[in-house]
């Protein structure tokens, strides 16, 4: 094979890495590709990282990014704003803050029961884990071996993506939302009632 047909060769397998991609409603698997376009995953892997290197290098609109085992194009997170106002434009999409809390319980949790998420909420949470499940933010993935058998509930690859977290060992430490002894410190001084100021001694 000539140096040009070579070359003619890795242009093909990168453009066709792009327009898999481009079609792809989720993460693609570098083992996936890599029988699509018959090289490895190891070159899959190696193009990609070159592919997402480019486009941050040119400041794209896009980034080509690896999320829940695979790879995918997503909108660059500076421009997060503006898609956010394109997709939510006349309807609410978000999620409510229990939704939002109990959606954490169960992220760092897993696999954790409805009971166990209801205990550290202190409410019923069977309508928001429903709505969760509905969104394909949490399934069923077993079952407690204990009396009843009751679900256990962990997050999908869709929480995945739309957290943009290649697994959930990306997930941020829990110690990084807990105050430092210092602090915790100002906020009880803060909330500490004043003393009344003594009134003057009458002459």
């Amino acid at each position: 094979m000539t140096p040009e047909a070579g070359v003619d060769e890795r242009l093909e397998v990168r453009r066709a890495l792009e327009a898999i991609l481009l079609v792809a409603e989720e993460p693609v698997e570098p083992q996936l590709l890599g029988q699509v376009l018959e090289v490895g995953p190891a070159a899959v892997e190696s193009l990609c990282t070159q592919l997402a290197d480019d486009y941050r290098r040119d400041g794209r609109g896009f980034v080509l990014a690896r999320v829940a085992g695979g790879w995918r194009f997503q909108s660059a997170p500076d421009l997060d704003a503006y898609v956010e106002r394109f997709v939510l434009e006349g309807r609410s999409a978000r999620l409510s803050a229990a939704a939002l809390e109990t959606l954490a319980i169960v992220a760092y949790k897993q696999p954790v029961s409805r009971a166990q998420v209801a205990a550290v909420r202190g409410v019923n949470v069977d309508s928001v884990l429903r709505t969760l499940q509905l969104r394909g933010y949490v399934e069923e993935v077993a079952r407690d071996p204990g009396p009843g058998q009751a679900a256990l509930f962990g997050t999908t690859s869709t929480f995945l993506e739309k957290l943009g977290l290649d697994s959930l060992a990306d997930l941020p430490s829990l110690g990084d939302f807990v105050p430092d002894s210092d602090t915790v410190e100002v906020l009880e001084q803060g909330l500490r009632p004043v003393p009344p100021a003594a009134e003057p001694a009458q002459p």
